[in-house]
């Protein structure tokens, strides 16, 4: 097993009506800025929750972070930050709106152009750079990303995806009551099971080093999200396999399962060149990648992919390559279960763009 340091500070508060907690949560006497996306918080009453719930506190609120969240969008947000001296930020939504606010925070505390923070993509911002933040937490709506749980997130800037983190953007609490899910559009909760299957593979289908338990750890989320994908999206009422895949979500990405084990993150990687390029999901984008990548590198990863085979999809008959090919192709069966399309060209992408994915590529220093 690899030498590795883990830390995560964050307080999960899990269940049925936990937003009631949001009061002995957030420091009294706050000014809170509540960070939302879209119209969806406010229709669906969750908004109102939110307002009851910080009592007397002075409440802001800052709407519109798109998904993919764009630097314009968050600066401006950081500016209110400053200009109101807001104490405290909330973000509710999923994983961009989180994202989003990890970069609101450390941008507003930040006394240059906020832009030159992305002079730390790829790399931790530097306490000197940024020492303090406004605290912040999260009311999550979206079970996907795990930003809920991480110090990362991912900004677009520039027709480019950034990611940018500090050792001070863990969300001081996070807020997951799988009921707040109830209402997603099934697209958006496929795509979610994708991008938390992917958030593990990518931890888990790499070489061995002897992590025995974070293997089994992976499998056992694989597992889940298998059992419990497809039903969550028939029947997103079913609080049992909602609940299950809100955790998996989770726990893919909050630093545990990767601990003293080599990732690869090329999928994401190359995942989000097709979302700033085409406006492909980011869960879809996954979906198209995972699959030829493994069947590309399989040499490389022949030995968990084996593992793989065996112990996720139960594949013990035929010889190795015939094991292997099994397995990537229940990968792509299960995405397609789901109902997420795993081919290029069924999202209108032709053989004659991919040159221009390869330059983004270059341009952004990931080849």
């Amino acid at each position: 097993m690899l030498n590795f340091d883990f830390y995560n500070p964050t307080h999960i508060v899990f269940g049925q009506g936990r937003l009631a907690d949001l009061d002995k949560l957030v420091p009294p006497g706050a000014t809170v800025l509540v960070a939302f996306g879209g119209g969806s918080a406010r229709k669906n009453g969750l908004l109102d929750q939110v307002h009851t719930f910080l009592g007397n506190r002075k409440v802001l609120e800052f709407g519109g972070i798109e998904p993919n969240p764009r630097f314009e969008t968050l600066a401006m947000a950081a500016e209110v930050v400053r200009s109101q001296q807001v104490d405290f930020i909330l973000a509710v939504g999923g994983g961009s709106v989180i994202d989003g606010t990890k970069f609101i925070t450390l941008a507003a505390s930040y006394p240059g152009d906020p832009s030159d923070l992305f002079r730390y993509a790829y790399v931790s911002v530097p306490l000197e750079v940024v020492p303090r933040v406004v605290p912040f937490g999260a009311v999550l709506t979206l079970p996907a990303a795990g930003s809920e749980m991480n110090n990362g997130g991912v900004i677009t800037f520039q027709g480019g995806k950034f990611p940018i983190k500090s050792d001070l953007t863990y969300p001081v609490f996070s807020i997951l009551d799988p009921q707040l899910t109830y209402t997603l559009p099934p697209v958006q909760v496929a795509n979610g099971v994708v991008d938390s299957f992917i958030h593990t593979t990518e931890q888990y289908l790499t070489y061995p080093v002897g992590g025995l338990l974070q293997d089994r750890l992976c499998e056992g989320i694989l597992l889940t999200l298998i059992e419990v994908g497809e039903q969550t999206i028939a029947e997103p009422e079913n609080y049992e396999a909602r609940a299950n895949l809100v955790w998996c979500s989770t726990l893919a990405l909050n630093g545990l399962i990767g601990a003293g084990t080599p990732g690869d993150w090329a999928t994401h990687w190359l995942g989000h060149e097709l979302t700033a390029a085409f406006g492909i999901d980011h869960g879809q984008s996954l979906a198209i990648i995972l699959p030829p990548l493994l069947e590309v590198r399989r040499s490389y990863k022949r030995e968990k992919l084996l593992q793989y085979a065996g112990r996720v999809w139960n594949i013990t008959r035929g010889s190795d390559d015939e094991k292997i090919d099994l397995a990537i192709q229940k990968t792509r069966d299960f995405f397609e279960r789901l109902g997420v399309k795993t081919r290029l060209s069924e999202y209108g992408v032709r053989p004659d763009q991919i040159p221009m994915l390869v330059e983004m590529l270059k341009s952004h220093g990931r080849t």
